[in-house]
């Protein structure tokens, strides 16, 4: 199962960062990305949490949206947006591997098509600012319709949760929340 730890400003800090990783990984964290869509110094910070989640035991680190930063730093791979999987067919030229953060069955489908090693669906169930839930019908109806790794994203806060989106077909689970506590 893929415990994949999505890093937000609210959950990780540069001044407790060795800290914060160890808190991640000892919640079982498989897969972790740094993401900070606001940081205007996200390529230096970048450099600084490689390093340190590399220390913290991390084999797969991923960056948001930067491939060629991912493979100069020896990232594992990039965490995409939705509205970048114009960055797939270069991402495929290079040994990384590629999530697309997806909301619908169209946009999961794309990615797929375009050559994405995994989606995040989102989100599973209600949260923050992350508008309508799939649910949990919608979900799973989506993750049979698709050939590639499923990671249900949204609203995943303890165990029940995790269970249940593995047994409706989701290959693991993300959360900022989960992993923050």
């Amino acid at each position: 199962m893929i415990a994949y730890a999505i890093t937000d400003p609210s959950t990780l800090s540069f001044d407790t960062l060795s800290s914060d990783l160890q808190r991640i990984k000892a919640k079982g964290a498989t897969m972790i990305l740094y993401r900070d869509k606001g940081a205007e110094d996200y390529d230096e910070r970048a450099v600084a949490f490689v390093s340190a989640a590399r220390e913290a035991g991390f084999e797969r680190i991923l960056l948001h949206n930067r491939p060629e930063l991912a493979l100069a730093l020896g990232a594992q791979g990039v965490h995409l947006s939705s509205d970048r999987m114009d960055l797939l067919s270069k991402i495929g030229r290079m040994p990384l591997l590629s999530v697309v953060s997806t909301h619908h069955l169209s946009e999961a489908l794309k990615a797929q098509e375009s050559g994405a090693s995994i989606v995040t669906l989102s989100p599973l169930y209600a949260s923050p600012g992350k508008g309508t839930p799939l649910g949990e019908k919608r979900f799973e109806e989506i993750v049979r319709q698709l050939s590639i790794p499923v990671i249900a994203l949204g609203g995943i806060l303890g165990g029940q949760e995790i269970d249940q989106a593995m047994a409706l077909g989701a290959a693991g689970f993300a959360s900022i929340r989960y992993f923050s506590r």
